[in-house]
């Protein structure tokens, strides 16, 4: 018998707040056209003033619990990705578990930027596997507008805010393909690229919270090669390769490089979940965000395979091959 952390529950939560790429044309030389030709982006949310990330992520959390039809105590961990935390301290995840009224078990927070929930993800399923935890929450919660530099139109029309939540499960599984869960998992690194995606700021460097940094083409010219490569890998782990795949999950960060990564692995757009258009790029949120999109509008069904991938600031990247 193998021990699988299977998915029982699923919910994502937006700010009430939509951006349209409009808006910004107001304060910035650019247009609506030039937003979606370049990314891929039509609208974003951004958080209200007073809303932080433990709040959106406290949302998508109590979703995720009505999806799988549990309460807040019968969850045994709360790992939390994120880039954007309320305070250096305590972490968001213990700041969910108060705000859900959750009184045992244990929260923490992963730092990988947008492939944050990757790594989050194979914690958790680490967690579930070894008989550390019964059942983990793993959420996606971000509020990158508060990091924005407004004047930089090359990257302040990208972000958005939400958050994203999956519920995992020990269950038993026969050790094969077949087997609901997480099957296999790939994580990487280089910081060799930091320049290419990162905040100039931080606790003990300037004190303060800093803005984003970015260099857009050389990041993509990495990010189509790294995420074909690290989804390919995850698969290969179990001996499976692109035509087994039901539905890629990507990493929500621009339309181009999700048409780049589906092509150089031979996936049809069609088999593609994408919720860009409607986000923008929510980092950490995204591929959680995108997996309850995916299941409200009945794409992602029970039994389906799921391949997720991302890369984000470090450079960090990586995949998740994943039986729904």
């Amino acid at each position: 018998m193998t021990t699988r952390a299977v998915v029982i529950g699923v919910g994502h939560y937006l700010p009430e707040r939509v951006v349209p790429n409009s808006e910004f044309e107001q304060t910035l030389d650019t247009t609506d056209e030039w937003i979606r030709s370049r990314s891929g982006i039509e609208r974003r949310h951004f958080a209200a003033e007073g809303e932080t990330t433990s709040m959106l992520g406290a949302h998508a959390a109590t979703a995720a619990l009505k999806s799988a039809g549990l309460a807040p105590d019968d969850i045994d961990a709360i790992v939390v990705a994120t880039s954007t935390p309320d305070l250096t301290f305590p972490s968001v995840a213990t700041m969910i578990q108060e705000k859900i009224g959750m009184t045992r078990g244990f929260g923490f927070d992963v730092q990988a930027v947008c492939a944050g929930f990757i790594y989050a993800l194979t914690n958790a399923n680490a967690l579930v596997v070894s008989g550390q935890a019964k059942r983990v929450m793993v959420i996606g919660a971000e509020t990158f507008s508060r990091i924005m530099d407004w004047t930089d139109r090359a990257t302040c029309v990208l972000f958005g805010d939400g958050a994203g939540a999956l519920i995992l499960e020990a269950q038993a599984g026969s050790g094969t393909t077949q087997d609901r869960g997480v099957l296999s998992s790939d994580l990487n690194s280089d910081g060799r690229y930091r320049d290419m995606l990162y905040v100039d700021g931080g606790v003990s460097s300037t004190g303060t919270s800093g803005k984003l940094r970015m260099q857009g083409n050389p990041l993509f010219r990495q990010a189509v090669e790294k995420l074909a490569s690290t989804a390919t890998a995850a698969l290969s782990k179990v001996d499976l390769d692109d035509s087994a795949v039901d539905w890629i999950v990507p990493h929500q960060a621009n339309i181009r490089i999700i048409q780049g990564t589906a092509k150089k692995l031979g996936v049809p757009m069609e088999r593609v979940i994408v919720t860009v258009q409607d986000h923008g790029n929510t980092s950490a949120a995204s591929i959680p965000l995108a997996m309850s999109v995916g299941v409200a509008q009945g794409k992602i069904k029970k039994g389906d395979l799921l391949v997720a991938e991302a890369i984000g600031g470090g450079l960090a990247w990586g995949a998740v091959a994943l039986r729904w």
